[in-house]
């Protein structure tokens, strides 16, 4: 051990106190902070799976060509930003474009999906319900709808073309079980009965309060579209990359392709939001915890003014003045970090068992958490940080005391 860290495990000792209470700012400070962050990341992260699960990162619509606008006039709606497109529904050659897509590394599956706005009856209930005509198999492989259902099984739906998997809060709207009939209305005035398979809950509110499988020959036929697929999802092997694919898809095939982050854009922007806010908030505790290692090193300082003078007189040279009070600063950062992330972990831990109804956005039953790696390495460069801030001032006005000086004032 170095004089200078012996020496500065000496001054911290001395006043206990006032080093529990630096010490204890920077705990929870630190422990609070990655709580909270993994609380709002828990939130944004089962969002972003649930989505992607039933949505797909990748997603393939419309066919457009460029519009042409007259040589000597510019479009105004244009901006500036190159030739408006004009869209055409519907993919008309779905098979040949996921046969060329499946080629790409990091394309995992796809499914074509055949999709449209109806109203549903159910007894005395109607609601309006976005009905996705599907492949079984294909859309099995792509999604998590598997994994989504709560009741009745997948291979009713599978091998009964009459068949539809409702979205759980639909259900309750309707007033629907498996086993029982909805009526879909098609465009024509016709009502189309079709018996419920299984329940299907995505954890999205939007998702589980319209949608309804079905056949996509079925869907086809409901929705009366001359086209065999109005989308194309896909399931990717990194989500991340979706932007890339998308504007490569959408040169590559001539029709609209947006990932799951342009798509869900502004939702994300709310969770980054709170995200900040809560750090910006949380962050605060961590700098108030510093001005207390400041006062009570600049406290230190004061009271040990005659020690100072003597190391100087012994030939410690103003360095190592102010590496005994960094060091001090040091040793409370280090052990408040260490302990603050074990307090964050089971603060965190004991979040996640906390019983919470949520049926809004999302659908949850408990608060969501993530574990990761990064609100630890943040909340602890926090940490050091300020802890570094506050030690400075009063290590440096230590080493700047005249040894001369300081010795004939003490001694009067």
């Amino acid at each position: 051990m170095t004089p200078p860290l012996y020496i500065a495990l000496r001054f911290l000792t001395h006043r206990k106190r006032a080093l529990l209470l630096s010490l204890s700012g920077v705990v929870f400070g630190v422990a609070i902070f990655i709580c909270t962050q993994a609380q709002t990341q828990g939130f944004a992260r089962y969002f972003i799976d649930s989505t992607i699960g039933s949505n797909g990162a990748v997603v393939i619509k419309s066919r457009f060509r460029p519009r042409y606008e007259p040589l000597m006039v510019s479009s105004k709606s244009s901006n500036g930003k190159g030739p408006r497109r004009l869209y055409f529904e519907g993919i008309t050659d779905a098979n040949e474009i996921m046969r060329v897509s499946r080629q790409f590394s990091n394309v995992v599956s796809c499914s074509p999906v055949m999709r449209g706005t109806l109203s549903a009856r159910a007894g005395f209930e109607d609601a309006t319900v976005d009905l996705y005509g599907i492949d079984p198999a294909l859309h099995a492989q792509t999604t998590d709808l598997l994994h989504q259902l709560i009741e009745g099984e997948f291979d009713d739906f599978r091998n009964n073309t009459s068949a539809v998997i409702v979205g759980s809060r639909l259900a309750e709207i309707l007033q629907i079980g498996v086993g029982d009939t909805v009526q879909l209305l098609s465009p024509n005035g016709e009502y189309w009965r079709l018996t419920v398979a299984a329940i299907a809950r995505a954890g999205v509110g939007s998702i589980d309060s319209t949608r309804i499988y079905s056949h996509s020959r079925v869907a086809q036929t409901l929705l009366q579209r001359p086209f065999g697929a109005s989308m194309i999802i896909y399931k990717l092997r990194d989500p991340d990359r979706a932007p890339a694919l998308a504007s490569h898809f959408e040169k590559l095939f001539q029709h609209d392709a947006s990932s799951w982050q342009e798509r869900e854009q502004s939702t994300l922007q709310l969770f980054l939001t709170l995200r900040m806010s809560v750090a910006i908030t949380v962050s605060l505790i961590i700098l108030l915890a510093g001005f207390g290692i400041f006062n009570v090193l600049t406290m230190s300082v004061l009271a040990k003014i005659k020690e100072i003078a003597i190391l100087r007189s012994m030939g410690y040279r103003r360095i190592d003045i102010s590496a005994i009070f960094l060091w001090q600063g040091a040793l409370i950062a280090v052990a408040g970090s260490v302990v603050g992330c074990l307090l964050g972990g089971l603060m965190t831990w004991g979040v996640s068992h906390i019983p919470i109804r949520i049926r809004g956005l999302l659908y949850a039953d408990h608060f969501l958490v993530t574990w990761a790696w990064r609100h630890y390495f943040w909340a602890t460069l926090l940490a050091i940080i300020a802890v570094f801030i506050a030690s400075y001032v009063p290590a440096r006005r230590a080493a700047e005391l005249p040894p001369v000086v300081t010795l004939r004032g003490s001694s009067v």
